[in-house]
Parts: structure tokens; sequence; C-alpha cells
């Protein structure tokens, strides 16, 4: 088999939590707490969850724009920790991010130009003049705006076109892998759909890699090949998309795929309610950090922390009672 575009391993991110007036170090917040998964070329990997469970600390983590606490992220067999300056502006070309919110994400005192041409000026890949303008002119034609767009300002722009903006800026690079955080959950559904077709025809035309972060299943089983389901900073299942979303193994999955609205209101579906709230990331649960919620929980799951295990068919789950 090829070797995976991205691969990440026991990845931890965690934030000091400090107090009194010399700042004492008193704990921890454990955001992303030792995740493992690869990415191949031309793959989407859907990461979803609940708010807070750590998604979008992942994505900004594997492109090191959080140093991470402790792991490793290998990016074409290149561990991108340990990279020199050099190797680290390369890297920079080829990893991009699509932020969650089109509204605060790009400078409201630069023009879509400078936006989406600082970068390029940056790297040197292109100095100021009409080559510039004229790339400029094919990118942002390529994202769906024309090229007398790019003399206006953010505000000028509704929140669709606004991302368009941001998917450009990612774009200009030539990347090869893009954090998706969130793009479309600040966007009216009309629009959520032309940005996640747009998303889809440049993948299939640039071979494009993809984590997409999400809290909206539908739209991850639209866009996904493959899905990481997060708790609490853990990744409690992965899967092809295909399998986790007929046959959840982990009760937390089996509750989010519970609460997906039926198009037909005479179709009934079991709901799984999950009870209590979400745990604190500082003072997680021992053993499975789930068991506070789950409804199957027995002794062990209180004590003992889950072993990540393949089911078969490269379907892993953390649960003590999954077979």
């Amino acid at each position: 088999m090829a070797e995976p575009l991205l691969e990440v391993k026991n990845l931890k991110k965690y934030f000091p939590i400090q107090s009194g007036f010399l700042r004492f170090h008193t704990g921890d917040v454990k955001a992303v707490d030792d995740i493992s998964f690869t990415l191949n070329k031309g793959e989407t990997f859907g990461l979803v969850g609940e708010s807070g469970c750590g998604k979008s600390t992942t994505g900004r983590t594997l492109l090191n724009l959080y140093p991470p606490t402790s792991g490793e992220v290998y990016y074409k067999g290149q561990n991108i920790y340990k990279a020199k300056k050099k190797d680290i502006l390369k890297l920079r070309r080829e990893m991009q991010i699509v932020f969650q919110d089109p509204y605060s994400s790009l400078n409201p005192r630069m023009t879509v130009s400078q936006i989406v041409g600082e970068a390029l000026v940056d790297h040197g890949i292109y100095k100021k003049g009409k080559e510039l303008d004229d790339y400029l002119g094919e990118v942002i034609d390529y994202c769906g705006l024309a090229k007398y767009h790019l003399n206006r300002y953010p505000h000028e722009f509704s929140g669709g076109q606004r991302q368009r903006i941001g998917i450009a800026r990612a774009l200009a690079l030539n990347p090869s892998f893009i954090v998706a955080d969130e793009p479309v959950s600040a966007l009216d559904v009309s629009i959520q759909s032309q940005i996640i077709n747009l998303l889809t025809d440049l993948q299939e035309e640039k071979e494009l890699s993809y984590l997409f972060i999400s809290h909206d299943l539908g739209v991850v089983k639209y866009i996904s090949h493959r899905v990481g389901v997060m708790y609490l900073g853990s990744l409690v299942e992965l899967s092809d998309k295909d399998t986790l979303f007929s046959n959840p193994k982990h009760p937390y999955t089996q509750a989010l795929l519970s609460a997906i609205p039926v198009p037909d209101p005479k179709t009934k579906r079991k709901r799984l309610i999950l009870e209590g709230d979400i745990p604190s990331p500082a003072n997680p649960p021992s053993g499975c950090k789930f068991h506070t919620r789950c409804i199957y929980a027995k002794d062990i799951c209180k004590e003992e922390v889950p072993e990540f295990k393949d089911l078969g068919g490269n379907h892993f789950v953390s649960c003590h009672l999954a077979k």
C-alpha cells in the first residue's frame, strides 16, 4: 500500500491551568488526548463530535499552529514537529486551513487581492504586478467569484462569498492537504451546499486531501470517505463512512446518529438520549471518559481505559463492550 499522506501518532495538546499571583501550574485542559489516525492522498477524513470535544484544536495542532504537548505528525514521511525552518516554510505551502468563521478570518483592512496574494508574495512565488494579478484572477474565478472582486473589501461580500475567499486563499499556494474547520457551519443551508460542492470539485480536480471538521453528521456523510468520532479529546470510533453510519459500535456514536433528523415523518427510529453534561476536559472521568453518560456502563468502564481496538475491516472502537 502507498504511504499515507498524513500520519498522526499519539497526539496530545494540553493547555495549562495557572492560578495565583505567581501563576502556579495547577492542572491541564486535555483538549486533545492521545489520538492516532492516517489520511491518504485524495481522501477526506471527517472529524465529528460535540462542541468542545477538541476537533478544532486537533486541526490546528496538526498544522503546528498550536505546538503539541507530545506525539508525532508525519507529512509525506516527514515529522513536521522536528522540521528545520526552511522545511517548515515549504510545509506551510502544502498544508493550509479554511477557518470556521468567514466574518472574522479575513482582515477587514485588506482587499481580496491582498488577502489571497499575501502568501504568494511572502513565499517568493510571485512579485507584485500583472503576473500575480492574472494568477489571482484565475484562482478567484476557480472559486466562483469574478476578477473585479479582487479590489473589494471583505465587508462588501456575503458570508458564502467570504468563505469562497477563504478557500481561494488556502488554494492559492496549490496545497496537497487542507484542514476545513467547520467551513459551512456559519452559512445558510443553500450556501452550505454550494461550498460543499466546491470543495468536492476541487478535490476531484486537484486530488486534495481534507481533514473535514464538523458537528453536522449529514454533511460529513456526504463529503467524507472515513469518519472519526471524538469525545472529550479522544477518538472513540473510526471507520469508513458506510460502516460507521450503518453499524455504529460505540454508544456515543449511536446517540449522535440517532439525533439526525429523518425526512420521512412516518419513519420511526429509537432515539438515544444522552443524560448529564459533558465532563470537564480539565478533570476527565477515570476509565472510559464516556461512562458517566453511557446507559450500558459496567464497573470495568469506570476503572479501566478501553483499548482502541480493531473490530475488523479497519473499524476501530474504544469501548469495553463493543464486539
